[in-house]
């Protein structure tokens, strides 16, 4: 039979679309997978600066950190857009898409003006803790005012989605997973060694998180760290032996090795597990092990697993952003990426899942490196405001206006002030006037005129977003750059400068568009984009936007 030039030629066309729409369909199968994903994994790597993508990335493997960058969507200018960057307001604000202003975490503790007492963010004394006896139990998520995207997902679903959340740290498990959470978990150290939660979730551990306190895995974390590669290999960060580290007490130095199980005993007890990298060991197991025991992703309805890495942030307390005990953490940090990925690919199935990732706040470098340098830098002693007592009794007659000094803000006494029939706002703008001109400060504002100015833009419009009139203090104000209230050695996170709010966020998966950006986007763009992926109802506070260039279009 012999074929004509014209019928050839249509054969060659049929056979090349055919080549075309299998190549379409794989990669439409990899972007979209099920019409919903069946789990979203939400990733908070806890004081995660944006820079340790690129700083580390010649030391990653291709299936962590980096299968995020090249096969998903990654938000190079990612920033929080309110102060303080703390860990309980940024896992509030990631999740809920709205500031410290309207969910009302404005910190991770606060002074109460009503009790006038400090309280811890998830403090709720009508619960009783679960699993561990541990002295602040008694937690719940009932201080964050607003829903977050795991409470929409559940009510979308009428309640047969789950939710999970799995941190050391209760904030990192509580406010992610929301009010209607199946389980938030996180872990006790001391002399307990013991994953917990609270009564608000239920009466009894169930019996896997049980069984994983009963093993012998929470031994198993304690082991000598030493660095994942040869230590001359870490040439992204300082020398293991310097000035600017806290370390352990017991040793001398702080330089690897670390023995866990030697140094246990004067670092309250389990606790230094959550100061190495086998904190986040931990939680991988952990996770994986709710994932299993719960059948998240099983059904066609979505489920919710949030995951929050926490000893990424207590080894950049201890040493510091430029030590190598910090990058042996993200490199160790990026192998449990990789096996948490895995295990999704495998028991979830490819296409089936979506994953983002990002931070609740960065960190500074360490003001004495700094200071070392010649760079911009300084430490605030905690006494620095005492003359401020001073300044008021000279004014005023009376050294008791002010009730509190907390989370850089002045809390005055409102009932003492009207006693004395002495104008409210002019008090603020004296302490104003006084706290600026002390060293290391930057600017000061009062809660007047946060409260009657609109900003639109700059460190003033993230105070604002920051403050909240129900429960923030009478005077805001600022420090200047690389100038932080603690330690001589370590470092913290709190300002509104880069170095604390440039935070990676990725995202990869079901629904997702593999790209890039460098458009400025906000933390309170997360939820409205997760919730515009998945077509529900946007949390109840949510004001950011949705980042539209995430999500995979079918069309």
């Amino acid at each position: 039979m012999k074929f004509s030039k014209v019928s050839c030629l249509f054969l060659l066309l049929v056979v090349l679309s055919c080549k075309n729409n299998s190549e379409h369909s794989t990669s439409s199968t990899f972007n979209k997978g099920a019409s919903q994903p069946t789990l979203v994994v939400g990733v908070i790597v806890d004081q995660m600066r944006f820079d340790y993508l690129n700083r580390f990335k010649n030391k990653y493997t291709t299936n962590g950190f980096l299968r995020l960058i090249n096969q998903g969507y990654s938000c190079n200018n990612h920033h929080f857009n309110f102060i303080p960057t703390y860990t309980g307001p940024g896992h509030a604000s990631i999740f809920s898409g709205a500031t410290p202003s309207v969910h009302g975490i404005i910190g991770n503790s606060w002074y109460d003006k009503e009790s006038g007492s400090t309280v811890y963010c998830t403090t709720d004394k009508a619960y009783k803790p679960v699993g561990a006896a541990a002295k602040y139990g008694q937690v719940s998520p009932r201080n964050m005012k607003v829903t977050t995207l795991a409470d929409q997902n559940r009510l979308f679903t009428q309640m047969k989605g789950k939710t999970i959340g799995v941190s050391i740290k209760d904030r990192g498990a509580v406010f992610p997973s929301g009010h209607t959470a199946n389980g938030a978990y996180w872990f006790e150290g001391l002399n307990e060694g013991k994953w917990m939660t609270s009564t608000y979730y239920m009466d009894t551990l169930p019996k896997w998180v049980q069984d994983f306190n009963a093993s012998s895995n929470i031994s198993s974390y304690l082991k000598t760290w030493n660095t994942l590669y040869d230590i001359n290999l870490y040439e992204e960060s300082g020398p293991d032996l310097s000035n600017y580290e806290q370390g352990f007490k017991g040793k001398f130095t702080a330089e690897f090795p670390y023995d866990l199980n030697a140094l246990m005993e004067l670092n309250e007890g389990y606790d230094i597990i959550k100061s190495t990298p086998f904190g986040n060991t931990m939680i991988t197991d952990f996770a994986l092990s709710a994932i299993e025991a719960e059948n998240l992703g099983a059904d066609a309805y979505t489920d919710f697993l949030t995951i929050s890495y926490s000893s990424t942030d207590y080894i950049g307390h201890n040493f510091g952003i430029n030590s190598v005990e910090l990058q042996d953490a993200y490199l160790r940090l990026d192998l449990e990426l990789e096996r948490l990925l895995n295990y999704l690919d495998t028991n979830i199935g490819v296409g089936n899942y979506t994953l983002f990732l990002s931070s609740d706040h960065g960190a500074a470098d360490v003001p004495s490196f700094l200071s070392d340098l010649q760079m911009p830098s300084g430490y605030v002693p905690q006494n620095s405001y005492a003359s401020l007592y001073t300044s008021l009794q000279k004014k005023y007659g009376v050294s008791d206006l002010i009730k509190k000094i907390s989370n850089n803000q002045v809390f005055l006494s409102h009932e003492r002030i009207a006693a004395l029939k002495i104008d409210l706002e002019d008090v603020q703008k004296f302490v104003v006037n006084e706290i600026i001109s002390y060293p290391h400060i930057k600017k000061a504002y009062t809660a007047a005129t946060m409260q009657t100015h609109y900003f639109k833009e700059g460190v003033e419009k993230m105070l604002q977003n920051g403050y909240n009139q129900k429960m923030s203090g009478d005077v805001l104000f600022i420090l200047e750059s690389g100038v932080i209230s603690y330690g001589p050695k370590g470092t913290t996170h709190g300002s509104g400068f880069n170095y604390d709010t440039h935070v990676p966020l990725l995202f990869y998966g079901n629904g997702i568009q593999p790209g890039k950006t460098y458009e400025r986007t906000s933390v309170t763009d997360i939820a409205p984009t997760i919730s515009a992926l998945l077509g529900i109802a946007f949390p109840s506070g949510a004001s950011g936007a949705v980042i539209e260039e995430v999500i995979y279009d079918s069309k």
